[in-house]
């Protein structure tokens, strides 16, 4: 600058007043892109959430992979109630699966609107 005419230059290190706006513009418009891309990354898909069975399944008779469709019950523990059943013979009532490894009384109390024990049928003779 020449006794206050401008001629277009900046000083070396510091930036005109409007790229420092633009700047401030541009990261602000990048933060409000990343936050919704990092929920995206966060939450669970919605192909994941496991759609409860419409009525309770029978641990007597249910499968593994019916199994499976309840809420907290992987691979593993499905495996595991029809192991046990196979072993143990039928299920007398719901909180026996308590015996498995891995199912608290809390899991338990989160499945119990989803699984059933049916009653013992008598053999005809």
């Amino acid at each position: 600058m020449i006794q206050g005419v401008s001629l277009g230059c900046v000083a070396p290190g510091s930036r005109p007043a409007s790229a420092r706006q633009g700047n401030l513009h541009f990261k602000a418009a990048a933060a409000f892109a990343v936050v919704p891309l990092l929920l995206l990354i966060v939450s669970p898909p919605a192909y994941c959430k496991k759609i409860p069975p419409a009525a309770p399944l029978d641990l007597n008779s249910a499968t593994a992979s019916q199994l499976q469709q309840l809420p907290g019950i992987g691979p593993t523990a499905a495996q595991a109630i029809v192991r046990f059943r196979e072993k143990s013979g039928p299920f007398r009532r719901v909180e026996d699966l308590l015996a498995i490894r891995g199912i608290s009384p809390q899991k338990l109390a989160r499945l119990r609107p989803y699984v059933m024990v049916s009653p013992k049928r008598l053999a005809n003779p």
